[in-house]
């Protein structure tokens, strides 16, 4: 039996689609709603972890989205 793993996500609007990332690991994807795109954000994060090699997590404790200012030339 697979040990379950507590991951984080944020999803966001972007245009006509949705953006879902993995907090724990470096994978996002998107979709034309909500639902469809945390459906393919499980099913990449799913694969990702296929591979015994690709246990790298990082923990993610209590975030929060913290706006700020960058000036650029």
């Amino acid at each position: 039996m697979n040990k379950p793993l507590n991951l984080k996500s944020v999803i966001w609007s972007e245009g006509k689609h949705y953006v879902a990332q993995c907090l724990n690991v470096d994978i996002s994807s998107f979709g034309k709603s909500r639902r469809e795109a945390l459906a393919n954000l499980n099913e990449a994060v799913s694969l990702y972890f296929e591979d015994e090699k690709s246990r790298g997590i990082t923990e993610v404790n209590r975030a929060e989205i913290v706006p700020f200012t960058l000036r650029y030339a």
